[in-house]
């Protein structure tokens, strides 16, 4: 099994990371206004943080959670396959990776977190070095 520091954040994807934390889409945005400064149940999220070689949206470390958002561009056949086998490696590697169209999050942005949030398994999440 990998060392965290071996997948996690990886200095070859920090600029990349860095350019899409600047440029998030409106849907990462309005999801961030609810999750940062642990507004979500205290637990911690970070955006754009990267996973051996795929970046994540936004990431639980206490949970091992990746929420991802999926625009339009998610809905052609070779993207939903390569969405598919990324978050198959990710599961391999123990996480628990969640889906959201990012229409659904504009009509029940409640609903969404509300489901986030049954995927907490910790009462009292631990304070995480990532």
């Amino acid at each position: 099994m990998y060392k965290k520091s071996e997948i996690h954040s990886l200095k070859g994807l920090k600029e990349y990371r860095k350019n899409l934390r600047k440029n998030l889409t409106p849907a990462e945005a309005t999801l961030w206004r609810a999750l940062k400064s642990s507004q979500l149940e205290k637990r911690k999220f970070i955006r754009q943080h990267s996973i051996e070689n795929y970046i994540v949206d936004f990431y639980c470390p206490a949970e091992k959670l990746i929420i991802e958002l999926d625009g339009q561009v998610h809905f052609n056949p070779g993207a939903s396959v390569n969405d598919f086998e990324r978050d198959e490696r990710l599961r391999k590697l123990g996480y628990t990776v969640l889906r959201f169209e990012n229409k659904i999050l504009f009509q029940d942005m409640e609903g969404v977190l509300t489901f986030i949030a049954s995927h907490f398994t910790k009462n009292n999440p631990p304070q995480s070095p990532l």
